[in-house]
Formats: C-alpha cells, sequence, structure tokens
C-alpha cells in the first residue's frame, strides 16, 4: 500500500537548478532552430503590425479631421492602409501560432520518447527505489506541462518582450520628454514583480507536488485494488486519498488566490498609468505643447506596454510548471543505468533467429557476495557450478537468497564481489541484451500485455514465426488451452490477462521463455502459484522444457526439484547443503525438514 509518509518531491525540486532546466529544455528546440527563426520574424512582423496601427490613427487625427479642410481622400487611404497592415498581422499571427504548436508538439514527442527510453535502460535498483505513479506522472504530466513552455510561454517572452521594446521605440520617436516621464512605472514594475515571484515559485512547487503524489497515490491505489477490496481497507485508503486530495486542492486554491493578485496588482498599475497619462497629456494638449492624436497614441501605447507585461504575469504560472517538471523530467533523465554493457562486449552466434545461442551454458559462481545495501550483505561467500544442460534446484526458507542468485545471473544487479561466468565468461562482458537472449527467466509472477496470444508468447518479434510460436506453445503444455479460445492463437487478451486463469498465464510464461530458445533457463517459483493439477500437467512438460538446456528453479514446492540433477540448499545468504534428492534425505537435515513441513503435493511424491 503506498503510504503518505513519502520524501516531499518538493524537495527535490529545491534542488534543482531553474537555469540548468531552461537550457535542458532550449537543447530540444536545436533541430528546429531555423523553423524557429522563422516564427521570430513573423512575431516581429506582427508586433510591427500593431505598433504602427495606433500611429496611422494619429495620422489621421491630426493631419486629416482636427483640421480647417479634412481631406476624405487621405483618410481612406490611411484606412486602407490601416486594413492593410491588419490583415498582414492577422496572417502573420495565425501562421506563428499554428508553426509553433507544430514545432512544440515535435519537441514534447522528442522529450518523451528520450524518457519512456532513458527509463527502459534503467537498472532494476531504479525501480525497486521509485514508485511507479510517480514515474507515470514524468511520463504524462510533467512533458505536458514542458509543452506548455513550447507552446504558451515561450510565444508569450518573445511576442511580448517584443512589444514591450516595439512601444517603447514609438513612444520615444512620438515624444521622448513624455515617453521618459512614462517609464518611470517600470522601477515599479519589477518591484512588484521580486515581491510576488518568491511566493509565487513556492506556490507552484508546493501545488505540484501534491498534484504528482495524487496522481502516485491513484495509479498504485488502483493496481492494488483486489487487496484494499479484500482487506476492506476502503475508508482508510479513502481517507488517505482524501488528505492527499485536500493538499492538493489548498495549493490550488492558494497559488490561484496569489496570482490574481499579482494580475489584478499589474491591472490597477496599468489603469493609474493610463489616468495619469490622460492628466497629464490631456493638459499638454490644452497648452498646445502636444497634438491630439499624439495623446491619444500614447495612450493606446501604454495600453500596449501593460498588455504583454500582464500576458507574461499570466504565462509566469506556466513557466514555473515547465521548469519544476523539467527539473523533475531532468532527476530521470541524469540517473545512469547502474548496469551498463562493457567497452568491448563478448560476441555471440546464432545458428538462425531462433536458434539456439552456440554456447553450452555453464554456469559458475566464484565467491560471490551481494548486498542491495553493500553494507548488509545478502549473499556471502556463495560458490557453486551447474554444468551444461542439468536441472540443479535451489531451495531454502523465504530470504534465503535464492532469487537473489538469478537476478545476479541475469545482471539485473552487479555483484560486489567474487565472479559469476558463463561458459567461463564473466557476465559482465555481454552485452545485457545478449546476455538476455542466452537466459530466459519465469517468474512467479506474470505480466501480460493487451494484444493477442501469440503477440504475448513472441513479445512482439517478428523473427519468431507462428510455428515457432506453436512449438513453445506445446513444450510448454499450453498448446491444448489456447486452441479452445474462441480466437486460438489470435485470441486477444486483456490488459494483465484478465481473461485467463492464473494457470494458464503460468503456462504462457513457460511458452514465452521457450519462444526466445535460451541456452539457460530458470525458474523463479514459478510453478508457487499453480494448482495441483496445472502443476502436474506442468511436471509432465518440465523434462521437455528442460531438454537440451541448463535449467535453474526456485523451488517453493520441492516436488519440483524431486529428479533434480543437483539440490542446493541456501540459508542465511549461503549454501548449506547439496546433492540430490536421495543425498540430502540421507543427511536429515536442513532439507529433508523443510520436505517434512512441504506441501501435500510434495508428499504424494515422497510416498511415491
Amino acid at each position: 500500500m503506498p503510504s503518505l509518509d513519502e520524501t516531499d518531491e518538493s524537495r527535490e525540486v529545491r534542488l534543482a537548478d531553474s537555469a540548468t532546466a531552461m537550457r535542458r529544455l532550449l537543447g530540444y528546440l536545436r533541430p528546429h532552430l531555423k523553423e524557429f527563426l522563422v516564427i521570430v520574424a513573423l512575431v516581429l512582423v506582427y508586433i510591427f503590425t500593431q505598433v504602427l496601427q495606433p500611429w496611422l490613427v494619429k495620422i489621421v487625427i491630426d493631419q486629416d479631421l482636427i483640421v480647417q479642410h479634412p481631406q476624405f481622400q487621405s483618410i481612406l487611404t490611411v484606412g486602407l492602409v490601416y486594413l492593410g497592415v491588419t490583415a498582414v498581422g492577422l496572417f502573420a499571427n495565425f501562421t506563428q501560432n499554428r508553426r509553433l504548436q507544430w514545432i512544440g508538439q515535435r519537441i514534447v514527442r522528442d522529450i518523451r520518447n528520450d524518457l519512456f527510453t532513458h527509463i527502459e535502460s534503467l537498472s532494476v535498483r531504479f525501480f525497486d527505489t521509485h514508485q511507479t505513479g510517480r514515474l507515470i506522472t514524468n511520463v504524462s504530466s510533467d512533458t505536458n506541462q514542458v509543452s506548455q513552455f513550447f507552446t504558451s510561454f515561450l510565444l508569450s517572452l518573445i511576442q511580448d518582450g517584443a512589444t514591450v521594446l516595439f512601444v517603447m521605440g514609438a513612444m520615444l520617436l512620438l515624444n521622448w520628454r513624455i515617453a521618459l516621464g512614462s517609464f518611470v512605472v517600470i522601477p515599479v514594475i519589477v518591484l512588484i514583480s521580486i515581491l510576488f515571484r518568491k511566493r509565487l515559485r513556492e506556490n507552484y512547487r508546493y501545488t505540484r507536488s501534491r498534484y504528482s503524489r495524487l496522481i502516485g497515490y491513484t495509479a498504485e491505489n488502483l493496481g492494488g485494488m483486489r487487496i484494499t477490496q479484500i482487506f476492506q481497507q476502503q475508508k482508510k485508503q479513502f481517507d488517505q486519498y482524501s488528505e492527499v486530495n485536500r493538499q492538493y486542492t489548498r495549493g490550488n486554491k492558494i497559488e490561484y488566490r496569489w496570482s490574481v493578485m499579482f494580475n489584478r496588482t499589474f491591472n490597477a498599475l496599468g489603469n493609474l498609468s493610463v489616468a495619469l497619462m490622460m492628466w497629464v497629456g490631456g493638459e499638454a494638449v490644452l497648452h498646445r505643447t502636444i497634438e491630439v492624436g499624439v495623446l491619444y497614441a500614447f495612450i493606446s501605447y501604454i495600453q500596449q506596454f501593460f498588455n504583454p507585461i500582464n500576458s507574461l504575469t499570466q504565462n509566469w504560472n506556466s513557466l514555473q510548471t515547465a521548469l519544476i517538471s523539467a527539473a523533475r523530467i531532468g532527476g530521470v533523465l541524469l540517473t545512469e543505468p547502474e548496469v551498463s554493457d562493457p567497452a568491448q562486449p563478448v560476441e555471440m552466434h546464432r545458428a538462425s533467429p531462433t536458434g539456439l545461442i552456440d554456447m553450452q551454458g555453464r554456469v559458475e559462481f566464484q565467491h560471490v557476495t551481494f548486498g542491495y545495501d553493500p553494507k548488509r550483505p545478502v549473499l556471502k561467500d556463495v560458490s557453486f557450478t551447474v554444468e551444461p544442460r542439468s536441472f540443479v534446484g535451489f531451495v531454502g526458507e523465504t530470504g534465503a537468497g535464492k532469487t537473489t542468485l538469478m537476478g545476479l545471473l541475469t545482471r539485473f544487479y552487479d555483484i560486489q564481489e567474487g565472479r559469476i561466468t558463463i561458459d567461463g565468461i564473466d557476465v559482465r562482458s555481454f552485452r545485457q541484451a545478449d546476455l538476455h537472449q542466452l537466459t530466459a527467466i519465469v517468474q512467479q509472477e506474470v505480466n501480460l500485455f493487451s494484444g493477442t496470444v501469440a503477440d504475448n508468447i513472441r513479445l512482439f518479434r517478428p523473427e519468431i514465426g507462428d510455428e515457432a510460436v506453436r512449438e513453445a506453445a506445446i513444450t510448454a503444455g499450453a498448446d491444448e488451452f489456447i486452441r479452445q479460445l474462441p480466437g486460438g492463437y489470435q485470441s486477444i487478451i486483456r490488459a494483465k490477462g484478465a481473461n485467463l486463469s492464473l494457470g494458464q498465464r503460468q503456462l504462457l510464461a513457460f511458452a514465452r521463455a521457450l519462444a526466445l530458445a535460451p541456452r539457460i533457463l530458470i525458474l523463479d517459483e514459478a510453478t508457487a502459484s499453480l494448482d495441483s493439477a496445472t502443476e502436474m500437467t506442468l511436471q509432465e512438460s518440465l523434462s521437455r522444457i528442460a531438454s537440451g538446456r541448463t535449467t535453474l528453479v526456485i523451488a517453493h514446492r520441492l516436488s519440483t526439484v524431486r529428479h533434480a540433477d543437483m539440490i542446493y540448499v541456501m540459508d542465511g545468504g549461503r549454501i548449506i547443503e547439496q546433492g540430490n534428492h536421495e543425498q540430502l534425505m540421507a543427511l536429515g537435515r536442513h532439507y529433508a525438514a523443510l520436505f517434512d513441513k512441504s506441501s501435500p503435493t510434495d508428499l504424494v511424491s515422497r510416498e511415491a
């Protein structure tokens, strides 16, 4: 069950450098730099048309209206020019927005692809320590927030920033004295921004961290809904969800309140500036020091001056959220895989795309010591050898280190001491992709994907044909139930195999592993969840499954390994006994005690 006692993600965000996050975002813009420069040019064209409009009206007022002999032809000419300027501005604005949206979506697609690919490359330890819900938020919500940076804030920054500069230039050209007097509001704007910025940033961070927690909590609870219902924890989980939701709602309210205060402060300042301009400019018109058209243009430009500032402040939320999301995404992208491929890997060869790798499959652990926390070893100086094409079992109480052994052989983790070899070659000398083709693992928990039965067996590898899929299913004992499905091998499996029984899902997992044609097959308590009838069916198939390959079995039910060539008994991270079933029973020690406590199926096997 997820817990509310988690590290506050806002602490992680505070450690992120906003400048670094900004550089990371802009780095995705480089491949689209030419298109972006075209957008900037269109933005400048649009701004120029907007700034030119008050100037054209000023010309009409001062030269054609407030004169003794108004000239209609001149007014018509300026009106047509005004109409043309407006049309050009509308076209430039439409084109720039369309192009920017296209670039923004391409960039976000690239970010999402990079993030997903990088997450897939990370070592298993990363997933041991990071909640699935948080990673879902990174891939979905955070990338959407980053898209707002490109499609909203970046355009606002360029367009509104350039508008302020163009407006200030036009005001200086009109009357530099009045313009300089108008610019006294700029220090006030800077002061207000400084006063509000820190508070706004803290609010955005708080809200974003609570939103991430809400998404993560929801995702993990939906994934564990059966457990929640079985143990009648709906009320408990709802109370915790309500608390997370309350914190998120509270953060939104505070964020909205401060954003409104920020924006209304700028609105009030803009309205005050217009009022002052009307007062000061009105007196100047009465004293004939400026013309009426100039006063109109100044009032229009002051409004144009504050509108982009208001737009920038309103998009401040987008910037803050995008930077926080970029920092969170960057935190994942900067995480290096603990397990990496060697600089000069061993080359492996196959007789065919689905044929066995040209290796014998001899496994050797040499004085291996390992701990998930290096200071607390789980395995202690473990040594053993598994000969090619042999069938070997590993048994012991829960926590003895059996599954850890298999995780090290498949290099989900790297050992701290010792050496693990396959045919005398250190597993760290293989590419991970090659190692995982050489070894296949079937676990107690089966993950199936939405798609056909055949696709779940071949795992969407086109080089594994239909015949190879069916052969793997026959060997695993899954062919009979598959052919009874409405669509046979083309039957659709729902998410997580919801329309299949536990035993059927397990048989498909065996078929999937066999379709890979591995040289080494690992069964990690793969029969622990099966009913007795299904297990007996699978036991009959084990000789076929293990034929021609090295098979390592972690056994919960000892009947699974009764006929193994060698059985290793583990306790406390060490191998304490080894031998075949008869030899270990004759010792009368740990293995015999485990067998005496075995399930009824094992006892029947023992009597037999």
